[in-house]
């Protein structure tokens, strides 16, 4: 027969973790609201200032992209690569899906004879990764709650300079783009050197002038526009993050429900087992005294 009081205590104690889930699930809903209008926000801003870049710099020549140190490609020995996690747990699966894909580049990109170098955000990348023989360049943890673009410049900035010295001769984003409340895709993208996107095919005239020199023009917009890459990334990491807590802190009550309805079944069956036991025995006894 089942210890009453075990699973009294059980009951008692999952209904405590469901008020803790049921709160956490209520503060992500209410932040990831604010954080998806964020995002929407942003997208149209990121992607105008993404197409004015690659139209300026589409119509320089190969000889004028080679002056340009964070549009310069070389031979690529060395990838650094900015995975993008969050500070905290208790959000489902999006902290190991990042992770996963990380782990997949770096295996993929050693296989090719590429050394490897990580920029680490959020503590779980930075200590996943402190277990591994991958070398780390940066970390940032302790992130806001809202993203800011002092991070996002510090972020950048650490790039650009490991690029800038030849520490890394390539360096790619890990993070999540945020799709609905139920889904985010984990991507990978190139950072730096900055590559113009050509598919569309619209070429912007040869006489195109830069005034007053094509390097001082450049030189103010590519790392204003390297920071608003890094900033918009962790909008749409944060808000993935909160969607996803949302989501597995209603699993989490959820499950914690149906724990509860099963034990109290359960408890309710043995209470009666051992009331109609007892009834049995009083009957037995004054059965026996006749």
């Amino acid at each position: 027969m089942p210890n009453l009081k075990h699973i009294k205590v059980r009951i008692k104690s999952i209904k405590s973790t469901q008020k803790i889930t049921q709160a956490m699930k209520l503060v992500a809903a209410s932040k990831v609201r604010r954080a998806q209008i964020r995002v929407l926000n942003s997208r149209p801003y990121t992607q105008q200032i993404i197409n004015f870049i690659h139209k300026a710099v589409v119509s320089i020549s190969s000889l004028d992209k080679n002056e340009i140190p964070l549009m310069r490609e070389r031979l690529v020995k060395s990838v650094g690569i900015i995975v993008i996690s969050s500070d905290r747990g208790l959000c489902g699966s999006y902290n190991t899906n990042i992770l996963k894909k990380a782990m997949r580049r770096i295996i993929e990109l050693e296989k090719s004879g590429v050394k490897l170098k990580l920029i680490t955000i959020g503590n779980k990348a930075n200590n996943f990764f402190k277990r591994t023989r991958v070398e780390i360049l940066d970390n940032f943890t302790q992130l806001p709650a809202i993203p800011n673009i002092e991070l996002a410049n510090l972020i950048a900035g650490s790039a650009e300079n490991a690029f800038l010295n030849k520490t890394v001769d390539q360096v790619e984003i890990i993070g999540t783009d945020f799709i609905s409340m139920l889904r985010n895709e984990v991507y990978t993208k190139q950072f730096l050197p900055i590559i113009p996107d050509t598919s569309s095919g619209n070429k912007q005239p040869s006489e195109i002038l830069f005034e007053p020199t094509l390097d001082m023009v450049l030189g103010s917009l590519l790392p204003l526009y390297l920071s608003n890459i890094i900033y918009h990334a962790l909008l749409e990491a944060s808000c993935s993050e909160l969607a996803s807590r949302m989501n597995a802190m209603s699993n989490a009550t959820k499950n914690a429900k149906e724990l509860i309805d099963k034990l109290t079944i359960v408890y309710n069956k043995a209470r009666q087992a051992a009331i109609t036991q007892e009834l049995s025995e009083i009957v037995g006894g004054v059965e026996a005294l006749k």
